[in-house]
């Protein structure tokens, strides 16, 4: 029996497309009383991050909305997986906003952000469509460095070639590792 809790953050604009479809593929593998919770950044509307660290006291209003429903659920997890398609080098527009609110949450009273985030896994999934893997590192090393601020175990990032819809099921090599990718999930978070 295992106490983990996957939040799987979509963060395509694109419903179905192959960074999802490559998610679904590696959460089937998942241990069956591993909880899993879906959400969509596409519909969870944020609006852009304001820095307000420098104006008065620094702190943050506790959040509202589709803002606090994302807090919540992230904080809940023991798990996280940014599941982004790679654009322009690194995560999608959705997922850096969403780690652009981790700044604000930091601040935040009572939410003791930094400390209930140290010690949760942070894993990724992506399509991408560049045949230089140099290309790829930025979004990994995005992922890496946020998670290993927070004292978050970085476990890796399972990438997919893939470019027009459904392109994913010819990569089946990444398939395979999508099998496997959850594997280490049986153990402690």
């Amino acid at each position: 029996m295992t106490d983990r809790s996957f939040l799987f953050l979509l963060a395509s604009t694109r419903s179905a497309g192959n960074t999802e479809v490559l998610a679904r593929h590696a959460a089937a593998g998942l241990p069956a009383d591993v909880e899993q919770q879906w959400l969509r950044l596409d519909e969870l509307v944020l609006p852009p991050f304001r820095d307000i660290r420098h104006a008065g006291d620094g702190r943050y209003p506790t959040p509202e909305g589709p803002e606090r429903l994302l807090l919540e659920a992230t904080l809940a997890a023991t798990d996280l997986v940014i599941a982004s398609p790679v654009y322009w080098y690194s995560v999608s527009a959705a997922a850096k906003l969403y780690l652009d609110y981790w700044a604000g949450w930091l601040r935040v009273p009572g939410a003791d952000f930094k400390a209930r985030m140290r010690g949760k896994s942070l894993w990724a999934i992506g399509a991408h469509t560049s045949e230089d893997h140099a290309a790829i590192e930025p979004f990994q090393e995005t992922l890496r460095l946020s998670a290993e601020y927070l004292g978050m175990r970085w476990r890796g990032a399972l990438l997919a070639y893939a470019n027009r819809p459904g392109q994913v099921l010819d990569d089946k090599p990444a398939l395979a590792r999508a099998d496997r990718f959850f594997e280490t999930v049986a153990g402690p978070a």
